[in-house]
C-alpha cells in the first residue's frame, strides 16, 4: 500500500499516543465486583448522548457526568461511582509512539484528534504537573490538535474528521487515521480516509509504515 497520495496522519490520543483506559476499567471491575466490561460496554449504550458523550463535548460539568453516569449504572444493574471511573482515564506515554510521531512530522501534516473533557490539564487533561509537562511536550510536535471539548463535537461524529481536515486544509482521502476503536474509524473510512486500528505499538507502527512506505523505527 502506497503512501504517495496521504498529506497527512491523524492521530487519537488516548489508546494510541497513551496507554487505553480498558486495562484500568477492568481492574477496577474486578476490584469490586463487577462484570467484565461493564464500563466500557456502559459507555457504548446510547453512545451520542449519555454521559460520556455529554461530557466530552462540554455539554455537562464533572458533576452533571457523575450523576449521569451513576444513574446509568444503576439503571444496568450495577451502581458505580462516576467520579471514581474518571480517575481511571490518565494513561502512559507510549515512547514508540510518540518516537513515530516525531519520524512522521517533518514529512507530513499531523492532527491529534482526541475526545477528552475538562479534568485537568491541557488537551491530555493531565491531573499532575509532571504528566501535564510530558503531554504539553507531545502536543507541540503536532500542526494542529482537535479537541471535543473545544469543538462541541466528538468522534464519531463527521463533523468531527470535517473540522481535521478544515484545520490541515486537506481531503479526507488524502489522511490516514490511527484510532484504537473501531467506531471512530468507520466514519473517516466511509469519508475517504485511509484508518489504521491500533493495538500493540509494534502492529500499529508496521502497519502505518506499510501505507506511507516509510520507515518509522531506528
Amino acid at each position: 500500500m502506497s503512501g504517495g497520495e496521504i498529506k497527512a496522519v491523524l492521530w487519537d490520543f488516548g489508546g494510541v499516543i497513551l496507554t487505553s483506559p480498558f486495562a484500568a476499567f477492568r481492574r477496577y471491575e474486578d476490584e469490586n465486583g463487577l462484570p467484565r466490561d461493564f464500563i466500557r460496554g456502559l459507555n457504548a449504550r446510547n453512545p451520542d448522548d449519555n454521559a460520556w458523550a455529554r461530557l466530552e463535548r462540554s455539554e455537562v460539568d464533572i458533576d452533571g457526568f457523575c450523576a449521569l453516569f451513576e444513574a446509568e449504572s444503576r439503571a444496568a444493574g450495577h451502581a458505580v461511582s462516576g467520579a471514581d471511573v474518571l480517575k481511571l482515564l490518565a494513561g502512559e506515554v507510549r515512547p514508540e509512539m510518540v518516537a513515530a510521531l516525531r519520524a512522521v512530522a517533518p514529512a507530513y501534516k499531523t492532527a491529534c484528534l482526541t475526545n477528552n473533557a475538562r479534568l485537568g490539564d491541557g488537551p491530555g487533561m493531565a491531573r499532575t504537573p509532571a504528566k501535564a509537562r510530558a503531554i504539553a511536550e507531545i502536543m507541540t510536535i503536532f500542526d494542529a490538535v482537535i479537541e471535543s471539548s473545544a469543538v462541541g463535537v466528538r468522534k464519531p461524529e463527521p463533523r468531527f474528521y470535517e473540522i481535521a481536515c478544515e484545520r490541515l486544509d486537506i481531503r479526507p482521502a488524502e489522511a490516514v487515521f490511527l484510532d484504537d476503536l473501531g467506531i471512530n474509524l468507520k466514519p473517516a473510512r466511509a469519508m475517504g480516509m485511509q484508518t489504521i486500528k491500533v493495538g500493540e505499538p509494534a502492529q500499529a507502527i508496521a502497519d502505518l509504515e506499510a501505507v506511507l512506505g516509510l520507515s518509522l523505527r531506528a
